[in-house]
């Protein structure tokens, strides 16, 4: 959103899903039992929920919110960990995911190449949302500096972060840490990251799910406010009735959706959208259709 209201750089909104997993009923909402528990013991599984990946068009480039999974997860079977850990990445999800359902395939699906993207903005470093970073080797790549640092610490791979996935050669990496602002229009928030200096675009830090984990709010005159929000809730409803996921630190991802309520309460049209919420996409098109904005 441009302060003065007279420039639009953002075009088109779309969501494209990267195939589809099932997770364990305690991942999608807490019950209160501590995650190594209920990873061990669940034999339910979801139904499968989508592998969201939100592109947005603006006029430096295509930008993307997070990059989906990674197929060779579902045909090499070296990509996981060995072992025990590997075991236990087994326990918490069950991809699908097609030939025709790669980032690149699903890009091309909406009229552009991996060459198109200029920015990546990643919400954290966890394989679900990584998995399209080979196919992006010409963008600039966007995540929380603390999630960044997460990757030197002792026992990473057992906190989700496949560095050999991660760290590969070529890309072109950013990591951001928000900064305070004095900005009623994002309030509660007080920190913050504008992404190509115009306002239409920027990043705020919702700690939770991990501790670096971003959203990014997209703001723009004649467009309803949408806020991409990762792995902080699996569906609004549960968002808004403060069940929060089993995965990640109970009081970081309350105080965070918290923060995301009472943003709503400012922006009364924001839409919540996140990364596996089956309704994400028709959230996204009644939204969009009631504005106009398509």
């Amino acid at each position: 959103m441009n302060r003065g209201g007279t420039m639009k750089p953002i075009g088109r909104v779309s969501v494209l899903s990267t195939g589809s997993v099932r997770i364990r009923p305690q991942h999608v909402e807490s019950t209160g039992s501590p995650m190594l528990w209920w990873l061990l013991t669940s034999r339910r599984w979801t139904d499968a929920r989508p592998i969201n990946v939100y592109l947005i068009e603006h006029e430096r480039g295509v930008v993307l919110f997070d990059t989906g999974q990674d197929r060779h997860s579902v045909t090499d079977p070296g990509y996981f960990p060995r072992g025990v850990v590997g075991w236990l990445y087994s326990r918490l999800a069950r991809f699908s995911i097609a030939a025709d359902e790669t980032l690149t395939a699903r890009l091309r699906a909406l009229g552009h190449a991996p060459e198109d993207v200029h920015t990546v903005v990643l919400s954290h470093l966890h394989q679900d949302h990584i998995g399209g970073l080979p196919q992006l080797p010409d963008a600039r790549i966007i995540v929380s500096g603390r999630e960044w640092a997460r990757l030197d610490r002792r026992f990473a791979e057992v906190d989700g972060l496949l560095e050999r996935h991660i760290r590969l050669p070529g890309l072109h990496w950013e990591p951001v840490t928000p900064a305070p602002v004095d900005d009623p229009s994002i309030a509660p928030f007080t920190e913050s990251h504008d992404l190509f200096g115009d306002g239409s675009l920027v990043l705020l830090p919702t700690p939770g799910h991990t501790p670096g984990s971003l959203s990014l709010l997209l703001r723009q005159e004649g467009m309803p406010p949408m806020l991409f929000v990762g792995d902080l809730t699996y569906d609004v409803e549960r968002l808004v009735a403060e069940r929060v996921p089993g995965v990640g630190g109970r009081g970081g991802l309350l105080a965070s959706t918290r923060q995301v309520l009472a943003l709503r309460e400012r922006l009364p049209d924001l839409v919540i959208l996140a990364a596996h919420d089956p309704a994400a996409a028709g959230l996204l098109r009644r939204a969009l259709d009631r504005n106009g904005a398509r």
